[in-house]
């Protein structure tokens, strides 16, 4: 990973290690928040923080052009890839679901194909690894699934890449981190609709670990790890920004283990070392597309 320029490097750190842990957090904050408003507030919360302190360093306001493009990928993003998840995972087991939320890599491969990026051979080798892995790593779990739980899933990977590759090829979106923020908007916006149209509300009672997840969510898991996502999208590869759906479900075990106190098994251990040796593939297979950012680069960033 040293060939990869230092930014490229913490980022996509940040979306293996925040990203892992939001599965504990989302599980912990569930105990008072709907699913839809979960992620709702989450993200349009985080997407307005960083909103407003972008307009209070003096950000231009994006066109309504750009707005409308912001609209279209937040809400494949997260509408769609975020709330179809948590349609799916209401009949869908957690193994099942890692293995289809595994396939992203290779669904972004194929929806970035079609605008002419294909991967290399080392990293088709390395999605292929990466999927056999975590296909291991799920399953020594009980297997449930419902024909439409697999379908919602199946469609939030879907609309999860494709928002993906359109946010990187054809949408016209606002530079640096202006664009992060009004895609989270967007995207929140969507998440709430879609919560209110189902009859969701804040009736549960709110609780202190609920809200701290919630914060942390909010912080880490929306400011950091979705910033971090959509940065690497425009430095390094598909395959390499989409391996942290073969990294977050070993997060998550581990973190099971410590403080769940769930075991790790054989077989989990051994599914793991797979999956690291596909990262390693993926990183080592392509250098970023970008040299390091220069002061200027940081500065349009924000």
């Amino acid at each position: 990973m040293r060939a990869l320029p230092k930014l490229s490097l913490l980022a996509l750190l940040t979306t293996y290690l925040v990203w892992g842990s939001t599965y504990l957090a989302i599980h912990i904050a569930l105990a008072s928040f709907p699913p839809f408003l979960l992620m709702g507030t989450r993200f349009g919360v985080a997407g307005g923080l960083l909103f407003g302190w972008l307009k209070l360093r003096g950000a231009p306001m994006p066109s309504w052009r750009e707005w409308r493009d912001c609209l279209l990928v937040g809400t494949l993003l997260l509408g769609g890839g975020m709330g179809l998840t948590a349609v799916g995972q209401q009949s869908v087991s957690s193994g099942l679901t890692a293995v289809f939320i595994a396939s992203a890599p290779l669904m972004l491969a194929l929806f970035a194909g079609l605008f002419g990026d294909w991967p290399s051979k080392r990293e088709w080798f390395g999605i292929a690894v990466g999927f056999g892995g975590v296909a291991l790593l799920a399953g020594g779990g009980n297997v449930v699934a419902h024909p439409s739980g697999v379908l919602a899933v199946l469609g939030a990977v879907a609309s999860w890449t494709l928002g993906s590759v359109l946010a990187q090829k054809k949408m016209r979106l606002p530079a640096g981190a202006m664009g992060f923020a009004c895609e989270m908007l967007m995207g929140g916006l969507s998440l709430v609709v879609i919560a209110l149209l189902r009859g969701e509300n804040f009736a549960l009672q709110l609780t202190a670990p609920a809200f701290y997840a919630w914060l942390y969510l909010v912080i880490a898991g929306s400011l950091a790890g979705f910033s971090a996502y959509m940065y690497l999208l425009t430095r390094v590869s598909n395959a390499l920004a989409s391996s942290y759906a073969y990294v977050n479900p070993v997060i998550a075990v581990v973190l099971g283990a410590s403080f769940a106190a769930e075991s790790i098994s054989a077989r989990e251990a051994l599914a793991m070392l797979i999956i690291l040796g596909s990262v390693v593939m993926l990183t080592t297979a392509k250098k970023s597309v970008e040299p390091e950012m220069t002061s200027e680069m940081l500065g349009e960033a924000g």
